[in-house]
């Protein structure tokens, strides 16, 4: 479990019967980030409990976050439940740092592929975090660095088990990347704090970006992209990543990508980081 996610557990338990964050313990909750707790100028009052607000996030952003330690907090206190009636067994030792990665055909990717650093990030579009993210950082790594030519940014899918609704925003944005729309579709979905992602909310995402509805629709329909979803899943799951927004910084590479892993919705300041020592280290 990485330190954000244990910091957000701990948060969780302090403020009493506010919880959440993503797949397991280690899952969206992995998400909540440093940027979350930098700058405070808004409280928002959760029940009985008043928490800090950073500075630019609206009351549903901060809705969706509380309602993420909510369910953290009860997975949480059903597998201590579980664990309590098994044998004790030794704990696992936690995965590095350091990562490696096959590279795969059809990622959908932004930027030059022939940028000399690529992040890879794992994402689930339910998760609150993973918008914090497309909010906060994203769009200064893709004017300082997608837009430069110095990343190329890739987007997989981690949809986590109790967001019902995201493997079906996942298949949604590939089917609008058989229009050629995938981004578009991405950042309608991500940019959008209130929606459930529900089937309506999807479908009025691809009339506002001008799909092909009925070609969307069959896409939808046919499933057709459930294999390579869960390809991402188990690929996710081979790096020692179960939550979301996680992240493999590495030296572009035609076969594998070495470099690090980030886990949660850091401040910007850790992908420059990264990617200059990337850089700096021909």
């Amino acid at each position: 479990m990485s330190r954000v996610g244990l910091f957000l557990i701990l948060w969780a338990a302090a403020i009493g019967a506010q919880t959440a964050p993503a797949g397991n313990p280690a899952s969206s909750a992995a998400g909540a980030s440093p940027s979350a707790r930098a700058s405070v100028s808004k409280t928002l009052k959760a029940e009985s409990v008043t928490i800090n607000m950073p500075e630019g996030m609206t009351k549903d952003q901060a809705d969706a976050i509380l309602n993420e330690l909510r369910q953290i907090r009860q997975l949480l206190e059903r597998q201590q439940t579980t664990a309590a009636a098994q044998p004790s067994r030794p704990a696992a030792a936690a995965p590095p740092d350091k990562v490696k990665m096959s590279v795969g055909t059809g990622w959908y990717a932004l930027g030059r592929d022939d940028a000399p650093v690529t992040v890879v990030e794992f994402t689930d579009y339910q998760c609150p975090f993973c918008r914090l993210f497309e909010a906060d950082s994203f769009a200064q790594l893709k004017k300082d660095y997608i837009d430069t030519g110095k990343v190329r940014f890739v987007s997989r899918d981690l949809p986590l088990d109790f967001h019902p609704n995201a493997p079906s925003a996942a298949m949604a944005a590939r089917c609008a990347g058989e229009q050629n729309k995938f981004w578009e579709l991405r950042d309608a979905m991500m940019l959008d704090s209130a929606t459930d992602l529900g089937p309506d909310s999807i479908l009025k995402y691809g009339q506002k970006i001008n799909l092909d509805m009925v070609a969307f629709g069959d896409c939808l329909k046919d499933k057709k992209y459930t294999s390579a979803i869960q390809k991402d899943t188990a690929d996710a799951g081979t790096l020692g990543i179960t939550g979301t927004p996680s992240f493999v910084i590495g030296k572009t590479a035609k076969d594998e990508i070495a470099g690090v892993r980030i886990v949660g919705a850091v401040p910007y300041t850790v992908f420059d980081t990264a990617i200059k020592d990337l850089l700096s280290n021909k």
